[in-house]
């Protein structure tokens, strides 16, 4: 009677019960009650250290991620990552982080909020693949080891073959090692950060409108590559004049790529825009967009 009363379960039986039956009933109760205190604590324990609101946000950032089509996957959040997320932001292109150290990510997603982000090692095919690597149009690879950049550039080339693959190298060596791994372009930060200081010595004016370009201050003016395929039929394999003048919008052409993958910089107007040539313009965000509708 006395387990009955403490257990609240009530207090008398519905029949008389034999001592057995006394017994198993006492062992039920006290072991439900139990139970369900265990359950209870767990719950609040859940509640008080956050798990709810990660288990909400994570869902957030699954639902967000399916969604995305043609974004880039940053792998690594360093400096590097970093810098790559705050250009692409200032772009306005979606992209997808992977940073296994779970503990900077969650800091660095409260100060930012909407971005989109996965904790886990971006060397599993498991977690490019949570990020969305079959439906992703590139990958930044910013890690600072040589050995895991090469990996995931392998990776995210057997499953994604059409994909632009850019990834860091810390060791001259490893440029060809990535190269032959399948990275369409590989960047050494410290070789660029030295040139690029040498460059402000000889060439301080040029240097200088360059990082303008790139940085939030000149967000309005953008360089773009246009296509062969994307001009309209009327202006395909016709001259640079009849492909500058189509529905003029004010861009410049700075630069023609040939089928060959090399640079014309400042082609003359007669050069015939042929298949496999892209277009390298100049313009201000106005214009540029301009320049894409008159094309769609």
């Amino acid at each position: 009677m006395t387990t009955i009363t403490v257990t609240t379960a009530g207090f008398q039986e519905v029949r008389p019960l034999s001592t057995g039956g006394k017994i198993f009933t006492i062992t039920l109760l006290i072991a439900s009650w139990a139970s369900f205190a265990f359950a209870l604590t767990r719950i609040t324990q859940f509640v008080t250290s956050g798990e709810i609101h990660k288990y909400f946000k994570i869902r957030r950032i699954m639902k967000e991620a399916d969604r995305l089509h043609g974004h880039v996957i940053i792998c690594g959040y360093g400096r590097n990552g970093q810098q790559a997320c705050d250009t692409l932001k200032i772009h306005n292109v979606p992209f997808v982080v992977i940073e296994k150290d779970e503990a900077r990510m969650e800091q660095i997603s409260s100060d930012h909020h909407g971005l989109i982000f996965f904790t886990g090692d971006a060397t599993e095919d498991w977690v490019l693949k949570k990020a969305g690597i079959d439906k992703a149009k590139a990958l930044i690879t910013a890690l600072p080891d040589d050995a895991d950049n090469v990996f995931i550039v392998l990776t995210a080339r057997a499953i994604n073959n059409n994909i632009r693959i850019i990834s860091r190298a810390s060791k001259q060596s490893s440029i060809q090692k990535l190269k032959k791994a399948g990275a369409d372009n590989v960047i050494m930060p410290d070789r660029i950060g030295g040139i690029h200081m040498a460059t402000l010595v000889s060439k301080p004016d040029v240097i200088e409108f360059i990082d303008f370009l790139s940085s939030a201050d000149g967000e309005t003016i953008h360089i773009e590559s246009v296509d062969y395929y994307h001009l309209p039929e009327a202006i395909q394999d016709r001259s640079l004049t009849d492909v500058m003048n189509w529905k003029k919008t004010g861009v410049n052409c700075i630069g023609v790529k040939n089928k060959d993958g090399k640079f014309l910089i400042n082609p003359p107007e007669n050069t015939i825009i042929e298949k496999g040539m892209k277009v390298i313009v100049l313009g201000t965000k106005f214009q540029i967009d301009q320049m894409k509708g008159n094309l769609e």
